[in-house]
Formats: C-alpha cells, sequence, structure tokens
C-alpha cells in the first residue's frame, strides 16, 4: 500500500507513501559513489542488512528517482537468464540509480533486463514490487510480471499498487470529467456546498481510488515559487493519499503511512516526515559523495511541536 508522484514545477519533485502495518527498521541512507558497483551517489530511505542499503526510494547526484511500491499477486521473477542484466528484486533500485543519469539511460539499462527472483537473505524474500522512475523529463513504470519484463512511459508520474499499470492508466478515464470549479446551477436546483465538480473523486484507502485521487490532486496543485513553499505544497498533495492508523487493517493489524518523502532531485535535497512526527525533516547530498561508509539516519518517531504562549 504506497503511492508514487513525480511533479515538476522549477525544479523536479518526487515523493512517496510508504504504507504497510510494520517497520522493518528503515532510515535515511546517503550511499556515497564507490560503494556499491553504480557510479553515483544515491540517497533516499532503506533498510541496511548485513551493511548493504535495501532502498524503498531514493534519488541520486544527477537527479534521476525510483521507488519500489507493493505488486502483491501480480509481481513475477525470474531465474537468472545468461547473457541478461540479471538484477535481484531486492537491488533494482541502488543498480538503476548507480548506473543511470537520466531516464533516457534508464530506459536502456532495462532493456536486456532480468529482475531476478533471488532472495537477499532466508529471511528476506523477495517483494513483490513494481517500480516508477523518474525525472524531470518525464516518468517509467517498471513491472515484471509472467507475461516478462514490461516498460510503461508514465504521462501522469503518479503510480500505486493493484491493478497493473496499463490498467490503472484505463481506469483514470472515469475521472477526466472532475472539476475543481463548482458547477453551473441546473434544472433550477441552487449549489448547497462548494467543491461540487469533484463529486465521484473516490475516498477510499484502495490502490485505484488512490491512484485516481493523487492524479486529480496533482493536476490541480498551485505552482509555488519558493523551495519552502514548493515543499509544503507537495506534502499537502501526499496528504491527498496518506493513510491514517485504524482505517486501513490487514489480517488484524494496521496498515498506516510509515512516512511520506519529498526530493528534490535537481537540489538533491531528500525531504521526509513520519507518522509520529509531522515535522518536515531534510538530508542533502553532499557533493562529491565518495568514500566505503554509509551515511545513515534515524527517522525521527517523536513528534516536534512548537509551542506558542
Amino acid at each position: 500500500m504506497c503511492t508514487a508522484i513525480s511533479y515538476l514545477c522549477s525544479d523536479h519533485y518526487f515523493g512517496r507513501t510508504l504504507d504497510y502495518e510494520q517497520s522493518y527498521g528503515e532510515e535515511v541512507v546517503v550511499t556515497p559513489r564507490g560503494f556499491l558497483q553504480g557510479q553515483y551517489a544515491l540517497l533516499g530511505i532503506a533498510t541496511v542488512r548485513e551493511g548493504m542499503p535495501l532502498y524503498y526510494d531514493a534519488i541520486n547526484e544527477k537527479g534521476l528517482s525510483m521507488a519500489g511500491l507493493l505488486f502483491a499477486g501480480n509481481a513475477c521473477y525470474f531465474p537468472p537468464r545468461a547473457g541478461a542484466k540479471n538484477i535481484p528484486s531486492f537491488a533494482l533500485i541502488a543498480s538503476l540509480l548507480g548506473e543511470c543519469a537520466n531516464l533516457s539511460e534508464a530506459r536502456r539499462w532495462l532493456e536486456d533486463c532480468v529482475i531476478t527472483d533471488q532472495p537477499f537473505s532466508a529471511d528476506l524474500p523477495p517483494s513483490p514490487l513494481h517500480w516508477m522512475v523518474a525525472d524531470r523529463s518525464g516518468a517509467l513504470v517498471v513491472e515484471s510480471t509472467a507475461a516478462g519484463l514490461k516498460v510503461y512511459e508514465n504521462p501522469i508520474g503518479v503510480l500505486a499498487n493493484n491493478p497493473p499499470f496499463d490498467q490503472q492508466l484505463t481506469r483514470l478515464a472515469d475521472y477526466q470529467h472532475l472539476s475543481p470549479e463548482n458547477p453551473a446551477p441546473s434544472m433550477g436546483l441552487p449549489l448547497y456546498s462548494r467543491g461540487l465538480g469533484a463529486v465521484g473523486l473516490p475516498g477510499d484507502y484502495s490502490s485505484p481510488s488512490r491512484f485516481a485521487r493523487a492524479a486529480f490532486a496533482k493536476q490541480n496543485l498551485r505552482p509555488a515559487q519558493k523551495e519552502t513553499e514548493r515543499v509544503g505544497q507537495f506534502f499537502h498533495l501526499m496528504g491527498a493519499v496518506e493513510v491514517p492508523k485504524g482505517c486501513l487493517r490487514v489480517e488484524g493489524a494496521d496498515a498506516y503511512t510509515l512516512y511520506t518523502s519529498c526530493a528534490n532531485t535537481d537540489r538533491g535535497i531528500y525531504y521526509y516526515t513520519t507518522y509520529e512526527n509531522r515535522r518536515i525533516s531534510a538530508v542533502m547530498l553532499m557533493g562529491k559523495e565518495s568514500g566505503n561508509t554509509l551515511r545513515r539516519y534515524s527517522l525521527g518517531r517523536k513528534q516536534d511541536m512548537g509551542c506558542i504562549l
């Protein structure tokens, strides 16, 4: 249960919600050049296991971004294939962002890619995921299904979970008549409320509904001028799809938005909030990141609240 959005407003912003019923110790992680095989430094949220960052979403120093979202029931990975670029699902984000500078390079990189079913370890089997890759030029969706690897152009710049992306995009036509403007009165009836132009926009937490709601909110988001205003707008945009505790239960446990991110990919700044702390925090890529040590920052799990007396 997650939603990802790519948004161009002077600078390019990329963010996502992580909606799940438990944490795996995720933290903000900077991977320097040379730490992995790739040539570019990475910044995002990952779980670090055995010294390796397993990224949920990240940006690289060139402005390319990527996020993995749950795709249960449709994701299908394969054994390694001779002559192909065989990438375990857990390494796809770090591998692609480490080697590709932009979306054009990512398209070519994916052409001979096989996402393999290799687990990271016995206690970390492959997660069923699909991915969105984006920069300021556009966005792609990457899905490995029983039919093979599919790479879709994503003109909406939004991704949720199931169904497969082409079906999500088709269903979006059901909402193309919606508007932020109130309709004109008809049949002599009064307009009893503001917001009637968006009647029919789904408000539940299912994947298709979050996809439609995010697309509508993004399309109508008011552009801002300053960085602080743009970041604030983006977090309000992501707020349209965040899940409060108690509103979604999975096998008796609350699934909720563990964190929300907003990365300025042009400036290399990764902003985030957590469910417990609504204060926006930020980590930056510091120029030429290199070396053999990860930079790691714990996510804030306690509300940092100002007080005016």
